[in-house]
């Protein structure tokens, strides 16, 4: 293998001086000289000068080049019964294995300075320093062995080629693994200069330790060890990042003090905000481009490959949980079933802990699993669901001979974690708060005498002070008598307590004795023992080392591909809590928040669902453009809102009737807004069809409902409302026109049915459409919505639910963002303004267009209306009908069959017929010259 730390330098040096040259070019190579006999060495001072260098210790046979980091031999050494060329065979494997061993020291010395920063790196480290001693621990068993004597071996430079040729390939894939996973600017820069981001190095070390371990997974023999190793740095180096993922999953809280996690806090937006779902937790952006040593570069992504599918599901599992744990003081109504009739039948498992047998954190299941996995061949996530959180039934298995080795660290996980045991005084030596007291537990129950001297009650008051020379100097000797002649008082002789501040005192001691017993004692351990066997009962402690000192030992029956390793151990896990915060959430939603009964009410305001909320508003409304009135203030126009939500009988629907209020949009208002029709102006009519677009409706959601239905989607609902209004807005004058007709029948004037037929078009078409609006968009929506949301397993499922509800009436009402929905909308636009200017003319005709020329001029526009309207319904027609178009939105097949009136336009094969134009029916308009005018 060719890497930076494989040169030259490595190799066995010998002599270069000119006459050494020029001798081995006469000898041809053979030395023909006597060397130095203070150079001479045998192979056993060679054998123990190797195993030494291999524990980084430099010796009078081998020396450290601190410049170019590596090992030399001592030049010109030789050994009686080796040539030069052999020696150096022999001993440069050991030059290169040592020289690793001892680069690899060095970076965990480095790290040990900076690592504080970096708690992947450092995780890293400790592994790799873990593996490091397994290695030099083989080279101290060789030099046991050689300081043992009469041990009746001899051990040679060949013998330790063959006894160490593990170690020897283990310290070198070792040391290229730190080069390769660790970032190049790392090694480039001194110890006070590392300024990489601590996420571009966790994604960097797990990241190349997973693609290394998925490319060695398939090696058989001799790359065994290479696997091993692997693995044992991938599962160490994973700790720290899993212990933030289960403060987050389980707990909701970022733990991440240095910013190693694929997302970050943004301190900026509050739990109570709308957008605190969209922007409170955010992606880190993609770290930048560094090469390391090895030529590996960063892979660009923020995450964790093998995490990178449940990203997503993370970051909105931690954020649920915040949004219940914040609402948990809060007041909500408690009913389950609201105004929808929608019940919720999700269950409440707030009882119950969410942790794996109510105890076990994400990093020890992930331990326990693996152990199951790679030892014992076992998947064990539904033997850890099903478990209680006693440990009876792990007790059974062990006893019937099921000793697993998952078991064993399982059994010994649960009972060190709920061991609870008192010793006499019914002093209670587990302390989750002072694990010092809860390892020194034996050694308190032997030393009973000892405990009033370790108590803190001993030394809760101050020792007393003799103050007899402070009084006689104060009071002088003959006063002492008068004021009761007390020798040896101290200052609470005059400053005694009430009764209640004593009993107060008593209670704080109590209280602190219960926190701190025994505050200056110290448990007795091995210089060199791991922290975590001294606190044997806290979270993530003892477990994760025993684990891996299983794993360094172990005897891997086969190799395992990461990803299954990942998804058997770890992602089943993270998707089950993933799972278990959804279902809580929508318990939350459907239930105390009403999500269903918010939507409905959005509904019925935005949507015109409600029979009469706003019909008193329209109506006055509608009058006021009618007569060409001002209408556009805001203050007036909510005045009449108001007045309409409390003379509705749908008023009950709001929480109060101010939530909802409404504006005029005077300014960056659109030239299609404020235009007014281009047609002539008949009667006191003179705003076009989209005048109304300048209303916008405001609700004020209620939090946390607001995460959901939120300024975009607010706006959306609008651009909803708008196009219902124009509908709403052109059958109410229709509806005016078909009045007048009604209460003028007495009175037929000229060409009566050609505007007969031109009103029924309109009429049929905007009924027609108005009918296609409330089925599909009012009621199908609706119960689709509903669909979704009972399906919905997160908050970002129901928000996702919620988009697709709002797309779809955006595109069945033709306002969505979209050239198809353009060209219908222009044509739709097209005919409502073509209701609203027939409506002009005929109250022209109505009030007062008795002269010849007004008459001549209503004629034309009815001929402008007809022919417009025959137009637009068979462009609409085409494209309607078109098959890809109705294939892909099976909801315009619907609205074609409404519009096409029994196949007056279209017959069922899909061909136009003939339109009847205006012209063909003139005559028929003409009124019969038997019926009296009643004028």
């Amino acid at each position: 293998m060719t890497y930076p730390l494989v040169q030259e330098v490595h190799k066995f040096e010998v002599a270069d001086s000119f006459i050494t040259k020029l001798k081995l070019s006469i000898s041809n190579g053979l030395p023909n000289s006597i060397p130095l006999s203070s150079l001479k060495t045998d192979e056993h001072d060679l054998v123990r000068g190797i195993v030494q260098m291999l524990q980084g210790l430099p010796n009078t046979l081998f020396y450290w080049d601190v410049e170019l980091q590596c090992f030399h031999a001592r030049p010109g050494i030789y050994a009686s019964h080796l040539s030069q060329t052999s020696l150096k065979r022999l001993v440069n494997p050991f030059l290169l294995a040592s020289s690793c061993l001892k680069r690899v020291e060095i970076f965990i010395a480095k790290v040990q300075c900076v690592g504080q920063r970096y708690p992947t790196l450092c995780a890293f480290a400790n592994s790799v320093d873990s593996w490091l001693k397994r290695l030099r621990s083989n080279a101290i068993k060789e030099e046991e062995l050689l300081l043992k004597p009469d041990n009746g071996k001899t051990t040679t430079l060949l013998g330790l080629i063959n006894s160490l040729s593990r170690v020897c390939a283990g310290a070198e894939h070792l040391c290229q693994t730190i080069y390769e996973a660790v970032p190049g600017v790392f090694f480039n820069s001194g110890t006070t200069t590392v300024t990489i981001l601590a996420s571009e190095v966790a994604v960097h070390i797990l990241n190349h330790l997973f693609n290394k371990l998925s490319d060695v997974c398939l090696v058989q023999g001799c790359q065994g060890n290479l696997y091993q190793m692997l693995l044992f740095l991938f599962v160490g180096t994973l700790l720290p990042y899993l212990q933030g993922l289960d403060s987050w999953l389980y707990d909701g809280i970022l733990n991440d003090p240095f910013e190693e996690m694929f997302f970050y806090g943004n301190s900026s937006v509050t739990i109570d905000q709308p957008s605190f779902w969209e922007t409170s937790y955010l992606l880190r952006s993609k770290p930048r481009s560094s090469v390391s040593q090895g030529g590996s570069t960063f892979s660009g992504t923020t995450c964790p490959q093998f995490l990178a599918t449940m990203s997503k599901a993370i970051m909105s599992a931690g954020k649920s949980l915040q949004l219940v744990h914040h609402a948990r003081d809060q007041s909500f109504v408690t009913s389950c079933t609201g105004k929808t009739g929608i019940t919720c039948n999700r269950q409440d498992n707030k009882s119950k802990s969410a942790r794996i047998m109510g105890i076990l954190t994400l990093a020890e299941v992930f331990l326990i699993s693996l152990v199951g996995l790679s030892n014992d061949r076992d998947h064990i996530f539904e033997n850890l669901i099903k478990y209680p959180i006693d440990n009876q039934s792990l007790e059974v298995d062990n006893e019937e001979g099921n000793s697993k080795a998952w078991l064993i660290f399982l059994s010994d996980a649960i009972e060190g974690r709920n061991k609870n045991r008192s010793f006499g005084s019914g002093l209670d030596f587990f302390y989750a708060c002072n694990p010092v007291v809860t390892v020194c537990g034996e050694m308190l129950e032997k030393n009973k005498s000892s405990w009033e001297d370790l108590n803190i009650s001993g030394s809760f008051y101050l020792p007393p002070l003799n103050d007899d020379i402070l009084r006689k100097a104060v009071f002088g000797e003959t006063h002492l008598d008068e004021i009761g002649g007390i020798e040896g008082t101290d200052y609470r002789f005059g400053f005694r307590l009430g009764e209640v501040e004593r009993l107060r005192l008593e209670e704080d001691k109590r209280a602190l004795e219960s926190l701190c017993s025994f505050p200056t004692i110290l448990p007795s351990f091995p210089e060199t023992k791991p922290l975590s066997d001294i606190l044997p009962f806290q979270k993530d402690s003892t477990l994760s080392s025993r684990v891996l000192k299983f794993i360094q030992s172990m005897k891997l029956k086969e190799s395992i591909d990461p990803a299954i390793i990942i998804q058997e151990c770890l992602s089943v896990y993270i998707k089950r809590q993933v799972d278990h915060v959804g279902k809580s959430i929508l318990h939350k939603l459907m239930g105390e928040w009403r999500l269903m009964d918010e939507l409905f009410l959005l509904r019925s305001i935005y949507l015109l669902g409600s029979g009469d909320l706003l019909q008193q508003f329209l109506v006055v409304i509608f009058n006021r453009l009618d007569k060409g009135d001002s209408w556009d203030d805001d203050f007036e126009l909510n005045t009449i809102l108001q007045d309409s939500i409390r003379n509705s009988a749908d008023r009950t629907l709001l929480s109060a009737p101010d939530s909802l209020t409404i504006s005029v949009l005077k300014e960056n208002a659109t030239a299609e807004t404020m235009k007014e029709s281009t047609q002539p102006n008949f009667g006191n009519h003179n705003l076009g069809i989209d005048t109304l677009d300048k209303l916008c409706f405001s609700y004020k959601v209620s939090w946390p409902l607001d995460l959901i239905a939120n300024v975009e989607a607010l706006k959306k609902y609008n651009q909803v409302m708008g196009f219902l209004l124009k509908v709403k807005r052109a059958k109410f004058l229709l509806d005016k026109t078909r009045k007048w007709r009604w209460k003028d029948r007495d009175c037929t004037p000229q060409n009566y049915k050609k505007h007969l037929l031109i009103e029924q078009k309109l009429l049929h078409f905007v009924d027609s459409f108005h009918q296609y609006v409330m089925d599909r968009v009012y009621h199908s929506a609706w119960t689709e919505l509903c669909s979704g949301m009972e399906l919905a397993g997160s908050l970002d499922e129901v928000i996702d639910v919620h988009e697709t509800y709002l797309s779809s009436i955006q595109r069945q009402c033709f306002v969505a963002s979209d050239k198809l929905w353009a060209l219908v909308a222009s044509r739709v636009k097209t005919v409502l303004g073509l209701a609203l200017d027939f409506y002009n003319v005929k109250q022209t005709l109505r009030t007062g267009g008795t002269s010849p020329a007004i008459k001549a001029r209503c004629e034309t526009e009815i001929n402008r209306i007809a022919k417009q309207f025959d137009d637009c319904v068979a462009f609409l027609l085409r494209i309607l009908s078109f098959k890809l178009n109705v294939g892909h939105f099976p909801h315009l097949a619907d609205l074609v069959t409404r519009i096409n009136y029994n196949y007056f336009y279209m017959s069922d094969s899909g061909n136009l017929l003939t339109v009847p134009r205006y012209e063909s029916i003139v005559n028929l308009g003409k009124p019969p010259a038997s019926r009296p005018n009643p004028n």
